[in-house]
């Protein structure tokens, strides 16, 4: 019979089932993995770390996570530190480095050996980083960053596999000389008396990649799974006193081939080593599984214990005892909850004797384990051997695991029982359809290389709570023991993942997820994992591995996992069809938008296993995934690839410490920048974009109901807690400034429950607010208690919301007023305007301020006035589009005022008023190291050979310039170009400003660098920073510090002189003490030269980041900088000006004339209800006629324009004839629907593309797009316009027919190739052909490839 013990702790939540409440009985034991060999081999073969079915010698089966205690109390504090039976053998080791295997001491495991000579070596430690010297110089060889491939010389070809590791590459390859490094380990250890008449084990928790074994010069085995714990037996090698361990690991063997993650392929030691002992009676394995019933309250624990028995005789009469202890939240303190002897009896013979012993332990409402309530409980089972009136009852063995009562499933809903109401198949924990908001991690620190410590990973937790994330994808393999105990302890969900990834070999025939011979290395790795985190409450999802292929070694490796845990779904995002849940990387926000609906032909629920690439400046768009996500359950969430950059320390010769990517080690190949996609840099400190996450992220949302009744509604996001950890208070904002703080919002005076919505109030008198002020009213979740992550007081929710808009300022005409202001003008075409406290001078050649002064302050540099500017340092997103940037030479725009004007006002003021024409001499390229773009070594070349011409990319602008008395000057600006559809960098204008000038203040989006899809964390606000604070330190300089919806800047000096800029509309405003082309050209941060100025830009839009350096692609096109018509207008003032920033512009407005693609000129005025008038043809025969509405204009000519109440004000343009003709896609042969859609060959838009389809099947040439020209047309010719940005699929081989019914095709009226690169493409017949429809047909591609693609095809008639 069994013993009930009820413990009076926590008795309301606790109690146990009278009748039936633990049951036992005996099971069959788990089937041992294959490949893990046995036997007592004195001597290595040499080949162990070239045979792929030889997957270990003598290493013990995997097991769950738990450790041999002296007794329950020790076995209480779980972690193996806490047991007199464990001993750490971290520390000092002798280490001896070598180039290849063949340059290796080989008999330094030998009794007596002299390693005196041999270098002291921390381990755990990544060699390759330990010896890396402070002026660069590397002492244990070479860290190699590489992102799919192997470090070694291989092919994508079918069995290359078998030519082994020691191939010969390329000579310029890191590995021809290092072919393959072996480091040497010695260190001597004695074993504790107490330990006497027990059996001791070594484990490995993580050894890269692949070791032999040695104690006292005996030959113990070898492992080769890099990042799961390999444990060896070792007590029959030991002696007395001191002993000796010696191990050798080879940084490549054949599981290197599963080991092909993206990361710095870092060799050694790189996790702890310890020694544990164990009684020859144990428990050799503790599995618990929970489980709760149908209304998830109450809960039971399914125990299995596999008990062994080495010793020389057999025993019986033995029980378990299982002890229950409870955690406080984030506590690793706990108290006595339930106890449970069992009578039992069990018997086991000696030396091979196993049993599996299986029990259920059932509990009344436990607290349950999630991530926003992350309850544990530590178990602890006692071995014991029953008394009898001949002996005492004797404990064998005390073991303890950590464990949460939850449930996770996947269940078909209904729609009434939906959220949404919508049916469909969900992911639950608990009960409850939960979001997973998370991140990849790999782990990595720069100081260490892959030697994580726990104080690292407890300061990632931190980090993660801090910013309301609640999911770890564990990529791309299982991680160090202790980051699971965090994650139990502080909720987070895991999706834990095997040690799998061949992308070497990528998903066709050569994978080797499809060969038998490594089947047993796929379920091994796999079955690894479970059997050491089967216990972790926080792992939610299995995964199978990573980009390894979608081959039948899977399907084993599937069949195992779920033999042994059907507990959890299973994901894998090669292959969606054997697994549980639906699974891929980097989808576009369009998919996504559709997929969230349940309608597409994929597996549900989803998750989106990486997405929103964080390389570099990134993670754009992010609230519109989360927008999509959020509004169904058919998507459980994603995980953004990644937590934090994988960068390296390295350092100059004179010592200099910098953050070091691929390529910087001098190793060869490389994938360069790519290692570093983190939401947080290497060294911790949170990117821009963390900030982005944590608000997209936050558990709750809120939104305005009526701003003048102060009323909201607040919406608990969470899925289990009410709000009611949260002080909820608002702050009044007039101006961007705080002028009521903290106050409490007015509403239900229950918390709100989870997954609720409720109204509030928050009291402030609207009545009252300024007329003239701009209000925002801010909501704080601040935390109501000290958090393990955060003090009291911490925003860990919050939301800016619009009160009032601004209302009518002053003129800027009605308060710059002064003294007449004098003029002169200098044979260097300098126009000198002076006026009281003040000179200005312009470049009358080039349309723009050249110095402006204010008192004897220089506060805009010589030649560096306000010029038109659509470039930027590009960002990693932007290798979409940042090569067309250089080949339309926006990096070099040259400007030119091809028309002027003088103006004398009656008020004083001056208006200069210029035509200018801004295009660069020529093109250029931007050339990338091995051809990579985030080498990040640039060399431009500029195409001097191909001078551009009017046809070429230019931007002419109307710019009317206003000077005021008082020195504040206006420009107004309507901007056109010649290609109104090409993505820019941005729109705006730069200048530069002594670096004196130090002091940046301004109202807008910060304190943190944002953009246009990348704003919503950042509130406008006003903020005060040094220039120099604007800079982020990326290890590789891009665009920075810029500010969108600023209303006004001011940059100053110690003495608070110097200039404001106060726009006409919310613009965004940047700073940087580096130009554009410097960022560019410069590999780090340290490398950049010195400045004597700061560049300040102001523009009317700035391209997003979206997330294309890996899959996403682009921003949306809202959030894209084009070439179109655009206005904009700001003042420059004195920064102690009267008035201040509370002006408004009153200047003359150009007129935006602009040209549409069918030809229509379109007039815009600048003034409402203003009439303008416009004249076609220039001379006396040009008649003037009032502007109406769009003008006709497809054969091209010069117009002018001007307003009817002012003349002086006009604008003259020229256009070409323009020869295409409107068609529309009637028909392709294959597509990739939203992405990649035919219609897009005719949008107009040279950023849209056709793409044939590539994520259902790949289809094969030919691909053909028919068009419709509505009508019989004298077809002259056609362009194509090849996609921009990317070369995947340009067409080399075409071909046209034509047809005037769109059945019967002619004969090929032009059959050709296309020149390579993504320049327009203009092929014209030998005479016009008459006819409707056009097929093009692409023939093959540039690449060879079966992919074909087009951004523009344009079809030329007379």
């Amino acid at each position: 019979m069994f013993k009930i013990v009820n413990i009076p702790i926590m008795k309301r939540f606790f109690s146990l089932i009278a009748a039936g409440a633990a049951c036992m009985h005996l099971a069959a034991q788990s089937p041992a993995l294959e490949g893990f060999l046995y036997g007592n081999v004195t001597v290595p073969t040499g080949k162990e770390w070239e045979s792929v079915e030889e997957l270990s010698l003598n290493k013990e089966q995997p097991h769950a996570y738990f450790f041999s205690f002296e007794n329950v109390e020790s076995a209480r504090k779980f972690l193996p530190e806490n047991s007199q039976y464990w001993q750490s053998l971290n520390g000092t080791w002798k280490f001896h480095w070598a180039p290849n295997p063949d340059e290796r001491p080989a008999d330094f495991f030998t009794p007596g050996y002299d390693a005196s000579a041999w270098d002291d070596l921390a381990v755990p430690s990544s060699w390759n980083i330990a010896g890396i010297q402070k002026d660069g110089t590397q002492k244990y060889g070479t860290p190699i960053y590489v992102n799919q491939p192997v470090i070694f010389q291989h092919r994508v070809a079918v069995g290359d596999w078998k030519g082994g590791v020691m191939r010969t590459p390329p000579t310029h390859w890191t590995t021809y000389n290092h072919r393959n490094e072996v480091g040497s380990y010695l260190r001597t250890f004695e074993v504790p008396a107490s330990w006497d008449g027990r059996e001791v084990f070594i484990t490995f928790d993580g050894v890269d990649s692949f070791f032999y074994l040695w104690i006292n010069g005996h030959y113990v085995g070898f492992s080769k799974n890099s990042r799961n714990a390999a444990e060896f037996n070792i007590t029959q090698y030991l002696q007395e006193g001191e002993n000796t361990v010696a191990v050798e690991v080879y940084r490549s063997s054949d599981g290197s081939f599963l080991e092909a993650q993206d990361m710095f392929r870092l060799p050694g030691i790189f996790r702890t080593v310890a020694l544990h002992s164990r009684p020859q009676v144990r428990i050799r394995d503790l599995v618990v599984k929970p489980d709760l019933d149908a209304d998830y309250r109450n809960g039971e624990l399914n125990i299995t214990a596999e008990l062994v028995n080495t010793s020389k005789k057999n025993v019986k009469d033995l029980q378990i005892r299982y002890t229950l202890y409870q955690h406080d939240l984030y506590s690793d303190e706990n108290q006595l909850t339930e106890a449970f002897d069992y009578s039992t009896f069990i018997t086991m013979e000696k030396k091979t004797g196993k049993t599996v012993a299986t029990a259920k332990l059932k509990m009344i409402e436990p607290r349950l384990w999630t991530a926003e309530t992350p309850y544990r409980y530590t178990l602890v089972a006692e071995l014991v051997e029953l008394g009898t009136k001949w002996k005492k009852e004797r404990v064998l063995e005390t073991v303890s695991t950590i464990v949460g009562f939850r449930e996770v499933e996947i269940k078909d809903t209904k729609a009434e029982d939906d959220e949404f109401g919508l049916a469909g198949r969900y992911y639950f924990i608990n009960g409850k359809n939960v979001k997973l908001k998370g991140v990849n991690r790999h782990e990595s620190h720069p100081a260490v290389g892959h030697a994580i410590t726990r104080e690292m990973q407890e300061e990632e937790v931190m980090l993660m709570k801090r910013a309301n994330i609640n999911h770890v994808r564990n990529s791309h393999y299982p991680c160090d023991p202790y980051w699971y105990f965090l994650c139990d302890k502080y909720g987070i969900y895991l999706e834990d993942e095997a040690n799998i990834e061949s992308h070497e070999y990528y998903y066709g025939e050569a994978s080797i997820s499809h060969p038998v011979e490594w089947k047993k290395a796929h379920v091994a790795r796999v079955m690894e994992m479970a059997h050491a985190t089967v216990n972790n409450a926080c792992v939610v999802i299995w995964s199978l591995g990573n980009e390894a292929g979608p081959g039948n070694n899977f399907v084993e490796a599937y069949k195992a996992l779920k033999a042994f845990d059907a507990t959890r779904p299973v994901q894998y995002e090669r292959n969606n069809d054997i697994v549980d849940m639906g699974s891929n990387q980097y989808p576009s926000i369009g998919w996504t938008q559709g997929a969230v609906t349940g309608k597409y032909g994929i597996k549900y629920p989803f998750h989106i296993s990486e997405y929103a690439h964080s390389m570099g400046n990134a993670v754009g768009n992010l609230i519109d995934y989360w927008e999509a996500i959020e509004s169904t359950n058919f998507f459980c969430g994603g995980a953004i690839w990644d937590w934090v950059d994988q960068s390296m320390y390295n350092y100059e010769k004179d010592g200099t410490r910098y953050l070091a990517y691929g390529g910087n080690f001098g190793d060869t190949p490389n994938d360069g920048q790519f290692v570093m996609n983190g939401i947080i840099f290497g060294d911790r400190e949170p990117k821009p974009q963390y900030y982005e996450v944590k608000k997209v992220y936050q558990y709750v949302g809120v939104k305005m109901l009526d701003a003048q009744q102060g009323l909201v509604e607040i919406f608990n996001k969470n899925y289990y807690t009410p709000l009611n950890d949260y002080e909820i208070v608002w702050s009044l904002w007039k101006d961007g400034k705080c002028i009521q703080e903290n106050q409490p919002v007015q509403g239900p005076r229950m918390a709100l429950p989870a997954r609720q919505k409720a109204t509030y109030r928050l009291p402030y008198d609207f009545a009252s607010l300024d007329a003239n002020g701009e209000y925002f009213v801010k909501v704080q979740f601040l935390l109501g208690h000290d958090m393990p992550w955060a003090k009291q007081g911490y925003p860990q929710f919050e939301e800016q919301l619009a009160v009032k808009a601004a209302g009518v300022k002053p003129a800027i005409s009605t308060v710059a007023t002064g003294d007449k202001l004098q003029g002169e003008m200098n044979e260097n075409n300098i126009r000198t305007i002076k006026g009281n406290g003040f000179e200005v001078q312009f470049d009358m050649a080039q349309g723009t301020i050249h110095q402006l002064t204010y008192g004897d302050e220089v506060v805009i540099a010589a030649g560096g006035g306000p010029r038109l500017n659509a470039f930027r340092a590009f960002v990693s997103n932007d290798n979409w589009c940042y090569q067309p940037w250089f080949q339309n030479g926006l990096h070099n725009l040259q400007h030119k005022a091809v028309d002027a004007n003088t103006i004398l006002n009656k008020d004083g003021s001056v208006v200069l008023t210029f035509t200018v024409v801004s295009q660069a001499p020529n093109g250029a390229r931007l050339n990338s190291k091995n051809g990579r773009y985030d080498s990040g070594i640039h060399e431009l070349v500029e195409q001097t050979q191909l001078p551009f011409g009017d046809e070429d990319f230019k931007f002419t602008t109307n710019q009317v310039w206003t000077i005021y008395p008082d020195g504040s000057i206006e420009l107004q600006s309507a901007i056109t170009s010649n290609n109104p559809s090409l993505v820019l960098a941005r729109l705006g204008y730069e200048m530069q400003v002594p670096a004196e000038y130090e002091q940046f203040r301004y109202y807008g989006r910060g304190p943190i660098d944002n953009y246009n899809d990348r704003k919503t964390g950042q509130f406008i606000e006003q903020f005060g920073s040094t220039v120099a604070e604007q800079f982020t330190n990326w290890p590789k300089p891009m665009q920075m510090g810029n500010h969108e919806e600023t209303r006004w800047a001011s940059l100053t000096n110690k003495a608070g002189k110097g200039m404001l800029v106060v726009n006409e509309n919310p613009y965004a405003v940047g700073v940087t003490s580096n130009s554009a082309m410097d960022l560019t050209m410069t590999t780090h941060p340290h490398r950049l030269p010195k400045s004597d100025v700061t560049y300040l830009t102001v523009d009317a839009i700035v391209t997003g980041l979206g997330g294309n350096s890996c899959g996403q692609g682009g921003p949306l096109v809202h959030d894209q900088a084009l070439g179109a018509p655009t206005r904009m207008g700001f003042i420059i003032r004195p920064a102690n000006a009267q008035g201040g920033i509370d002006v408004a512009t009153a200047g003359d407005k150009p007129l935006l004339m602009s040209q549409q693609k069918n030809g229509d000129v379109v007039i815009e005025s600048g003034i409402e209800g203003a009439t303008v008038m416009y004249k076609v043809g220039t001379g006396r025969k040009a008649k003037a006629v009032e502007y109406t509405g769009p003008i006709a204009f497809r054969d091209g000519g010069t117009i002018t324009a001007y307003y009817k109440e002012n003349p002086t004000v006009e604008v003259i343009m020229n256009y070409a004839k323009i020869e295409g003709i409107s068609t529309e896609v009637i028909f392709t042969s294959s597509e990739e629907s939203g992405e990649g859609n035919a219609s897009h060959l005719v949008d107009g838009d040279a950023n849209t593309y056709w793409h044939t389809m590539y994520s259902v099947t790949v289809a094969k040439y030919p691909h053909w797009v028919d068009l419709d020209a509505g009508e019989v047309k004298s077809i002259t010719g056609f362009t194509y316009l090849p996609r921009q940005g990317n070369p995947n699929g340009h067409i080399k081989g075409y071909r046209l027919q034509v047809s005037n019914d769109a059945k019967t095709w002619s004969d090929p009226v032009v059959e050709g190739t296309f020149e390579r690169g993504d320049k327009l493409k203009r092929v014209m017949f030998d005479k016009p052909v008459k006819a409707r429809y056009i097929r093009f047909t692409a023939l093959s591609s540039q690449s060879g490839d079966d992919f074909a693609s087009g951004a523009e095809l344009s079809i030329l008639a007379e």
